[in-house]
């Protein structure tokens, strides 16, 4: 399978190649093509498979779309338009669907009124929202154009009345491809593979991707991985960059630490950017963080702000509620809108000319798409402005903004051979006909997410679906038969269709968790998400108080208060996006150039010009980056790209002992670096549990045990997937992933004969059938899958072998130093848990004690190396500091 760079044709080569009628309307319309349609349209009119990356904004959708209708247009003047559909559109947003639908009858009706008559091409949209009866008449009369989503498009592939209609098939589109790095884009890779096998000819693919990398990677997804299908070589087009960015990093206050309160601040900047902009759209990382600044702003400014021109866009409000939303932002009635991440994708939102970014958003791309929104028409700027509070956050969005100046993307990776996927399309493929066992495994391995699946893992998942592993006690039913005698496969019972149609689908129902004492007395509830991340002996913080994790029931957290123990994992830990560690590398790399700076005692005037220059910050920016590498260069040392500090710090207090680890990598890769080194760690000596703390930036260890040293180097990359194995084995994690993926893999049955099943169910019957096939086998496929799934999507285990790969070769040095404080750099790492019992005045207060520490000892010169060195100043400051701490 070739990979083919594209080239871009003149505007008169193309308006050539057009039917009459169509090109007339682009002249009228636009007089000529943008950059993405010059690169597109004579190739999918060549029948040649193609992905197009390009902004948003771009004119990407009637790129793809112009050789379809010049198509159709061209068959209905000839009168050879026929009654099946030619062409299949598939979009990750239902509401994308929608306004597909909408914008394309718009050209249309405009070409049938330059051509003075009508064509006669249907358009038909299919989400779970279309009704029965419109299902209805598209299986009569076919559309021509079929707009759908990943899961209705999979249930149409077994829609024995609609599959006869795909049957003509010549053009799949494929919108927002770089939202499919999850299972709904596994499910769509096969998804396409089993449109190739109907189809009488190849289908040209047409891929619509945001700016993404690595693009050929992405192209293979798109079309299938068969070295002798010469119909599988597919154009890569990578669209210049041609929108101009008006992008910027703020703060509200000019020092972050020494003002008093740099909140308030942020609201009456955020006011002064709103008031100059006629609709701006204000992305924010939690759902709880979206509905606080909506609240503030109205509450602060009751004049300027109502009912009337704001409104908060979220995915836990109804959808009723988020339509009516986007429409009053179409009717340009909204003054601002603020959401989390309900509206980074492309539907069409009208006229934004401002975003603002509270906080990180995590990665370039993601950056790019949500400041993408604004300008969101072709030749308009796209105007952004990163607001921030916490300074490293005010260095993760200058290195994201540098990343996005320079063309600098994160790579989309694609989940590989995800066995509760397949065990769903395979039973999808039997509804539709009686597969040889050969051939069925020949057409899932041209899948790009397949391509490499063993023939064991394969059969396993045959073996589950055909009831070999005799769970009928657990009330889970063979769903296929399966005869290896004669190697042929095929569906099982006459309700498979209806319980294929009401359960397909990947993305996992959630909800929330009920917080009990051991008495039965309810505290409250917490996101799943949220429960996810803890694991027994946790502290958090509900309703103000204190609590310690001490085991589940179903959906159920059965909790004892907590007084002295300080909290392990802030409220909002599981809302928070994870930093890309291609953004987390650049970081490191910009830490090693300041410390090489400041190693070689720089003048801080070239220093700040330094940052300004290569941050593309301003100056007021750079100067706050510099007080913070200042402060931790001459109180410590600067971790980066090639070196981990590890400070060991004991609390005197409680006499706690904690393992701070500096390692820019992401929260992912942190997630499976710290959950090793704790197993390791509980396992050496004494046999207790670790406590964990995790974030983009490190990780902390606290235990009895301090020798970090004796297990450091006893984790590497060939051992580290094993000891994961065995520290996920008995946690709720991986019981509630277990349940994602026996629901998915139809083991737990949302939907059966016309009944729901709650969440709670779920859960409970996930508890009873994990440890059922724990005893039949380790390797189980749905099992295999969840721990899977764990280490690979939740987890980065890749990463982290790849980080312990430089460990071992020396091109990642590891630095430890026992730390009378923790440094700098270290104090979000300890801080993060107590954040939900810190007012934000008293967090504020916080922070300048601990800076006026580090300056004393950074005054009293030459590095701390031993614990007995406390005076009485420092412990009277550390007194005062437990206040705040909320642990006394």
């Amino acid at each position: 399978m070739k990979v083919l760079k594209a080239k871009p044709y003149a505007d008169r080569e193309i308006f050539k190649s057009l039917n009459s009628h169509v090109a007339d309307w682009f002249r009228r319309r636009f007089g000529g093509f943008t950059e993405s349609q010059r690169y597109s349209i004579i190739p999918i009119k060549n029948k040649k498979n193609i992905l197009v990356s390009s902004p948003t904004g771009s004119g990407k959708t009637l790129c793809a779309f112009a050789s379809v209708i010049d198509h159709l247009v061209s068959l209905s003047e000839k009168g050879e338009l026929e009654n099946k559909t030619y062409a299949v559109y598939i979009s990750p947003l239902k509401a994308l669907a929608r306004d597909i639908e909408v914008n394309l009858r718009q050209p249309l009706k405009e070409i049938e009124e330059i051509a003075g008559k009508k064509f006669g091409i249907r358009i038909g949209l299919r989400t779970g929202d279309t009704t029965q009866s419109e299902r209805a008449k598209m299986a009569k009369n076919a559309p021509h154009i079929l707009i759908t989503t990943p899961e209705s498009f999979a249930i149409v592939l077994t829609s024995k009345k609609f599959v006869e209609h795909l049957e003509g098939v010549e053009f799949c589109i494929v919108d927002e491809i770089h939202a499919m790095g999850n299972k709904r884009g596994v499910d769509l890779s096969l998804s396409l593979e089993r449109l190739n096998y109907i189809a009488e000819k190849w289908p040209v693919k047409i891929g619509l991707s945001a700016t993404v990398e690595p693009l050929e990677e992405v192209a293979k997804f798109l079309v299938g991985i068969d070295k002798n299908d010469k119909n599988r070589e597919v154009i890569a087009a990578r669209v210049p960059f041609t929108k101009k960015l008006d992008i910027q990093v703020l703060t509200p206050v000019e020092d972050l630490i020494e003002h008093e309160n740099p909140r308030i601040e942020m609201y009456h900047l955020i006011h002064d950017l709103v008031s100059k902009h006629k609709t701006t759209l204000i992305f924010t990382n939690t759902r709880s963080a979206t509905e606080r600044v909506v609240n503030y702003l109205k509450d602060k400014f009751p004049v300027e702000y109502g009912d009337e021109n704001i409104a908060a866009h979220h995915s836990s409000l109804s959808r009723q509620h988020r339509f009516e939303i986007e429409e009053r932002l179409r009717q340009g009635k909204l003054k601002v809108v603020v959401c989390s991440t309900s509206l980074e994708l492309g539907i069409d939102i009208g006229y934004i000319d401002l975003v603002i970014l509270l906080g990180s958003p995590k990665a370039s791309s993601r950056a790019l798409q949500r400041i993408g929104r604004a300008g969101h028409k072709l030749h308009e700027t796209a105007k952004g402005r990163f607001i921030v509070l916490d300074m490293d956050d005010l260095v993760e969005c200058s290195v994201i903004q540098k990343e996005m100046l320079e063309g600098k993307i994160d790579k989309i990776e694609f989940p590989k051979n995800c066995l509760d996927v397949l065990a769903q399309q395979i039973y999808g493929m039997c509804i539709y006909q009686t597969w040889r066992i050969d051939e069925l495994l020949s057409l899932i391995r041209k899948s790009y997410c397949y391509s490499d699946i063993t023939k064991e893992d394969f059969l396993s998942v045959i073996s589950y679906l055909s009831g070999q592993y005799e769970l009928e006690k657990n009330r889970v039913y063979a769903k296929i038969w399966y005869d290896p005698s004669e190697g042929r496969v095929g569906k099982r019972g006459k309700l498979a269709r209806a319980i294929y149609m009401t359960n397909v689908g990947t993305i996992p129902e959630e909800s929330f968790v009920t917080v009990k004492l051991s008495s039965g007395e309810k505290i409250g509830v917490i996101d799943e998400g949220f429960l996810e991340r803890m694991k027994k002996g946790d502290i958090f913080v509900l309703g103000g108080n204190k609590y310690s994790y001490q085991y589940t029931r179903g959906m159920n957290l059965y909790v004892k208060p907590e007084v002295k123990k300080a909290p392990t994992i802030p409220s909002w830990f599981s809302e928070t996006l994870p930093l890309a560690f291609d953004s987390a590398i650049e970081i490191g790399n910009f830490r090693k150039l300041m410390r090489e700076m400041l190693e070689a005692g720089k003048d801080s005037k070239k220093v700040i010009s330094f940052i300004m220059k290569y941050l593309y910050v301003e100056e007021k920016v750079a100067e706050e980056i510099y007080r913070y590498f200042l402060k931790q260069h001459n109180f410590s040392e600067i971790p980066h790209s090639e070196l981990i500090t590890i400070e060991k710090y004991i609390d005197d207090r409680d006499n706690k002992k904690y393992i701070l680890v500096n390692s820019m990598y992401g929260r992912r890769v942190n997630d499976a670096l710290s959950r090793a080194y704790a197993y390791l760690l509980g396992s050496y000596k004494n046999k207790r549990d670790v406590e964990i703390g995790v974030s983009d930036t490190g990780f902390y260890l606290a235990s009895e045990n301090f020798d970090i040293e004796k297990i450091l180097y006893k984790l590497n990359k060939d051992n580290i997937e094993s000891i994961l194995k065995e520290a996920i084995e008995k946690t709720d994690i991986l019981v509630r992933r277990f349940r994602h993926c026996a629901t998915r893999s139809l083991m737990i049955l949302r939907s059966y004969k016309g009944e729901r099943k709650s969440v709670k169910k779920q859960q409970m019957k996930s508890h009873f059938l994990i440890a059922g096939v724990k005893k039949i086998s380790n390797e189980f496929p749905i099992l295999k899958e969840a721990k899977r799934e764990v280490l690979e999507d939740l987890m980065d285990i890749k990463n982290a072998k790849k980080v312990l790969s430089w460990v071992e070769t020396g091109k990642l040095k590891v630095s430890i130093d026992y730390a009378k404080i923790p440094s700098p750099f270290s104090l979000n790492l300890l801080l993060q848990g107590h954040l939900d019992l810190m007012r934000i005045e008293d967090k504020q207060d916080f922070l300048k004690r601990m800076w006026r520490l580090y300056q004393e000892e950074i005054d009293k010169k030459g590095k701390l190396t031993d614990y007995n060195i406390y005076d009485s100043a420092y412990e009277e400051d550390m007194r005062e500091l437990e206040e705040y701490l909320g642990r006394r």
